[in-house]
């Protein structure tokens, strides 16, 4: 079971990439913007049940009223190194098609397959981080619990790999060159969950940090990327609708099978 949560989002990536086979031309505008919008509301709803409110039950017992503070360092960490990433490696906005600066000097397809693998590295850490507490012993997380996590993860990886491979069938690559491409954007998820699992055996008691580690980076995404870019133009009302669904789904994973 820990073996297919490690996978199940890299799963995910792939059959989105996998819409080469079926789909022509690039994603209908409206179509992304929904894609967008889920993939938004999964992230946010992972980040509270799967990994911030875990990360304060963990220390509740010993720090009482002060539980919230690993987890607010945490996030903010997490936060602050996905906003170095964003300015250190060169990386296009899914919906932008003006890079300036060092970014005009890559292909728009090579940022675009940079920016979804940084999107992937914080959902990686955060399966990685619910496996490594379930690892541990720790009662707040359950096989359930990483399973929901993983399966929610994978869902919204879809879209994701989808929006890769389809601009790179359009700009003339083979179907299966563009499948490949798409897919490997999400081997980086088990790599990091990986790391973040050996981190965890090393280092037990930084545990909630992890898990608010991650729920920060998420966090960041959706907040600098999915959110503003689901919201340009016109029909952002599809968006914010399937950012309610996404969250939604998520919360009744995490709650059911948790």
């Amino acid at each position: 079971m820990i073996a297919l949560s490690l996978l199940l989002p890299f799963i995910g990536t792939s059959l989105g990439a996998a819409m080469v086979f079926f789909l022509k031309g690039e994603i209908n505008a409206k179509v992304q913007k929904v894609l967008l919008g889920f993939a938004s509301g999964v992230m946010v709803a992972a980040s509270i049940w799967s990994l911030i409110l875990p990360a304060m039950d963990m220390v509740g017992d010993d720090l009482g009223k002060w539980s919230f503070m690993p987890a607010a360092i945490g996030f903010l960490l997490g936060m602050f190194v996905l906003l170095a990433l964003d300015e250190l490696i060169p990386h296009l906005h899914i919906n932008s098609d003006k890079p300036e600066g060092l970014k005009a000097k890559l292909k728009r397809s090579t940022m675009l397959i940079l920016a979804v693998t940084i999107h992937n590295v914080p959902e990686g850490a955060a399966t990685g981080a619910v496996i490594a507490g379930f690892l541990s012993g720790n009662e707040t997380l359950t096989i359930a619990s990483v399973l929901s996590l993983s399966l929610g993860i994978a869902i919204q990886n879809v879209p994701e790999g989808a929006i890769i491979s389809m601009p790179l069938l359009a700009e003339g690559k083979k179907k299966g060159g563009s499948f490949f491409i798409g897919s490997m954007t999400g081997i980086v998820e088990p790599i990091a969950a990986v790391f973040m699992i050996l981190l965890a055996s090393l280092i037990n008691p930084i545990l909630p940090y992890m898990l608010s580690f991650a729920a920060g980076a998420m966090m960041y995404v959706v907040v600098e990327e999915l959110i503003p870019e689901a919201s340009q133009g016109d029909h952002s009302n599809f968006a914010t609708i399937a950012f309610a669904l996404g969250f939604t789904l998520m919360m009744i994973l995490d709650v059911f099978l948790g």
